[in-house]
Parts: C-alpha cells; sequence; structure tokens
C-alpha cells in the first residue's frame, strides 16, 4: 500500500515537470486554453462570489468579537481583511477550482481515456499532455488568479457592512486599521497562493483523469479522487506557504 502510494506520488510529481516543460514548447494551443478559461471561470465566479459573502461576515463578526473582549476594536478591520485576503480567499478559490472546474477537467479526460482517444492522439505523434493537459492546468491558474482578486474585494465589503452596520463599528476605523497593518506583500502572498493552488488542482484533476480504472464507474471514482487529493493538498501547502511567509516577511510596523 505504502510503496503503491509513492508511486503515485512520483507519477503526479512526473506529469507537474512534463506539463511545466510543455507549456514553452510549440505550438501552443490557444484556443483550447481559451475555451477551458472561458468554461472554469463561467463555473465558479458566481458560487465564488456567493461564498466569499459569508466567509467575510463570519470572519468579520467573530474577529469584531475578539477584539472587542481585548479592548482593540480599533483593530477590528485590519485584522479582519488580513484573514479574508491571506487566508480565506485563496482557498474558497481553490476549493472551487478544485470542485467545480477541476472535477470537470478530471471527467473530460477520464472520459477520453476510456473512449481510447488520448491512446489514438499518441499513435498519431500528437502528446496528450501538450494538446490537452497544459491548456486546462494554465486555464485553472489563470481564473485562480483573477477570481481571488474578485473574492478578496467581495469578502472585504461583507466584513466591512457587517462589522460596521451589525457590529455598530465606524467606517473610518475599519479603514484606518486596514491601513495600519496590511501592506502589499500580503497581496503578493495570496495571489501566489491562488496561482500556486490552481496548478495543484489542474494538476491532480488532470493526472486522475489521465488514469481512470474500471470504465465509466473508474471516471467517476476518479474525478471524487481527485477533488478529495486536491484539498488535502491545498491545506497542506497554504500551512507551509504561511509559515514561510510569516518567517521571511516582517508585520508592518514590526
Amino acid at each position: 500500500m505504502i510503496t503503491g502510494a509513492l508511486r503515485q506520488t512520483g507519477r503526479l510529481f512526473a506529469l507537474a515537470l512534463e506539463v511545466s516543460r510543455a507549456v514553452f514548447r510549440r505550438p501552443f494551443q490557444f484556443r483550447e486554453f481559451v475555451e477551458q478559461f472561458w468554461f472554469v471561470a463561467s463555473v465558479t465566479i458566481l458560487p465564488a462570489a456567493l461564498v466569499s459573502i459569508p466567509f467575510g461576515a463570519v470572519i468579520a463578526l467573530q474577529v469584531g468579537s475578539l477584539t472587542e473582549q481585548l479592548g482593540a476594536q480599533s483593530f477590528t478591520g485590519g485584522a479582519s481583511v488580513l484573514a479574508v485576503v491571506q487566508q480565506a480567499s485563496p482557498l474558497i478559490v481553490a476549493l472551487l477550482i478544485a470542485g467545480a472546474g477541476g472535477s470537470a477537467i478530471c471527467a473530460d479526460l477520464g472520459s477520453r481515456k476510456i473512449r481510447e482517444e488520448l491512446d489514438a492522439m499518441e499513435v498519431m505523434g500528437v502528446s496528450p499532455v501538450q494538446r490537452l493537459v497544459v491548456p486546462r492546468v494554465l486555464a485553472a491558474m489563470g481564473v485562480a488568479v483573477l477570481l481571488n482578486g474578485l473574492v478578496s474585494v467581495v469578502g472585504i465589503l461583507g466584513g466591512y457592512f457587517f462589522n460596521v452596520i451589525m457590529q455598530g463599528g465606524t467606517p473610518g476605523a475599519y479603514l484606518s486599521s486596514f491601513s495600519a497593518l496590511a501592506q502589499l506583500p500580503d497581496l503578493y502572498i495570496s495571489e501566489l497562493k491562488a496561482l500556486i493552488f490552481g496548478f495543484i488542482a489542474g494538476i491532480v484533476a488532470a493526472y486522475r483523469g489521465l488514469n481512470p480504472r474500471g470504465g465509466p464507474k473508474g471516471v467517476g471514482d476518479a474525478v471524487n479522487q481527485s477533488v478529495v487529493i486536491t484539498f488535502l493538498l491545498l491545506f497542506f501547502v497554504n500551512m507551509v506557504m504561511t509559515a514561510i511567509y510569516l518567517q521571511i516577511v516582517p508585520p508592518k510596523g514590526g
């Protein structure tokens, strides 16, 4: 069992390296990239916006309650915004990319695999990785980066509304604490997380789609496995990146 898990992990990393090399090969499948970009964006934009509102509200309410107990209400805005931008926004985007876009990518590649379309492409000298996988992975990465900005804005607005309206905060204190605590590297790490999370979601979905087992039922199992594996990897990578960021970038004013 352990040997099989290590073998699968090695194949996953091998696919990631192959995709990274194939990005720079020509011809680039621009039309496929645009189609996949539009598809992933169309199935994730609305859910991301709707999910980010309660996330921002819950964070604002919880942080507001804690800061009120500590007598530091003036820092509610900055703390809640940092939590949304650094943590909540990239994770929301990654989960939606993996759950909506990644599952569709896995199902599409898996169905092509069991119909032996990918084998036919290899016989004709066409690389399935360059033709199908690379545009889908790049589309997931691009949508994740752009969607991260949307989720951050919507989450901040939701947190602002609930803090000012429901908890009696003042707009001036909310904005001043944000400007006192936030800095540009917070946005940079958020976008970098979204980019890496999109890459992971696309790679895992493509890997499971390229290796289904047992016909149509195997494709369904592969979709479920890709979502679960992606979720586990995302939370682990998020923990590592957050720890490294907090060690490298000092807090503002520190």
